[in-house]
């Protein structure tokens, strides 16, 4: 019998345009000789089941559950491709933990950790992963630019804590440059990460669950055309991504490595795809995205076809590896 998949998309953030492509090519590629996919749009003012007709049912929360046509229709698992808020952070997670509903992405605790890069960076350096130096604002707090510049040098990245998609982030060369980059991170978020450069190989891992275990997929080099890797870099074609990445195979071995070590110390499940940024030969970790973008060109897809996993396998796994844990 053919499984009912919500496909959720949409959300709260900056990147909800993003998140509507990423899900409606989840919708367009799941075999449908096994899977009744449908499209669920999450928005504020609204949580409704999209027909093929464009036409909007509104979501039951009490159990995820929509009617059309007369029919109530519940969902045997929902494929998560929300990027941002609340997809990414760790609230859909928590609703379908208690509404015992099994979706494709990690746990409440792991989305709201990796979606908070302070947080995330604080809890991995125990275990000796690398990362830039740091100074962190809240906002509110009072701005010491001297301690900044001291702690972190410059140039220095200054980011919105939890965002993603590169909204809120800027490249900062001068002190006097130091508060108009705070006035673009505090838009997406009221706490933010000043970040020293780190100058080398810029390279983004894919680590996933694939039929009961945990592999990291071809690793893909970053070459921004513009300043660094930011929103037209990513979504406007103003980069190069290189699959597999141009490394030395110590430095391949060592990244790969470390992926899997950041993965297995998070007992992570389903998507993840962090970025590292070489230095003096030692990968540094930035981040780590546990939904990443699903388009055809998007980076965790160009890596699965590079390891010979389709689209179609690669969100069908899945599905399966949710609905086995559940």
């Amino acid at each position: 019998m053919k499984k009912n998949i919500a496909i959720i998309m949409g959300g709260y953030s900056s990147e909800y345009k993003i998140s509507l492509t990423s899900g409606n090519v989840v919708y367009e590629t799941l075999d449908t000789s096994k899977y009744n996919p449908f499209r669920i749009h999450i928005f504020k003012d609204r949580w409704v089941y999209v027909d093929n007709e464009g036409l909007e049912h509104p979501i039951d929360k009490n159990d995820f559950s929509t009617t059309a046509d007369g029919k109530k229709y519940t969902f045997d698992c929902v494929f998560n491709a929300i990027h941002g808020s609340p997809g990414e952070d760790g609230f859909m997670q928590a609703y379908f933990q208690m509404l015992n509903l099994p979706h494709t992405s990690c746990n409440m605790y792991q989305a709201a950790l990796t979606y908070n890069k302070r947080d995330l960076l604080s809890v991995l350096k125990p275990y000796g992963i690398k990362t830039a130096a740091s100074y962190y604002l809240n906002l509110g707090d009072i701005v010491d630019t001297e301690a900044i510049i001291a702690k972190v040098g410059l140039p220095c990245f200054v980011k919105a804590n939890k965002a993603g998609s590169s909204f809120g982030v800027s490249k900062v060369y001068k002190k006097t440059e130091l508060q108009d980059a705070f006035d673009v991170a505090f838009k997406e978020d009221d706490e933010i990460i000043i970040e020293s450069f780190l100058e080398g190989t810029e390279v983004s891992v894919g680590v996933i669950s694939y039929k009961g275990e945990t592999i990291v997929l071809p690793i893909t080099e970053i070459v921004s055309e513009n300043d660094f890797f930011d929103y037209q870099a990513k979504y406007e074609g103003k980069s190069q991504e290189i699959t597999p990445a141009r490394l030395s195979k110590e430095q391949e071995e060592k990244v790969r490595a470390e992926a899997k070590k950041v993965y297995e110390i998070l007992k992570m499940t389903g998507f993840s795809r962090s970025e590292f940024i070489f230095k003096d030969g030692e990968p540094h970790m930035l981040e780590m995205n546990t939904i990443p973008g699903l388009t055809r060109e998007s980076i965790l897809p160009q890596q699965a076809a590079a390891a010979n996993i389709s689209l179609a396998d690669l969100f069908s796994n899945a599905i399966k590896e949710a609905l086995k844990g559940a």
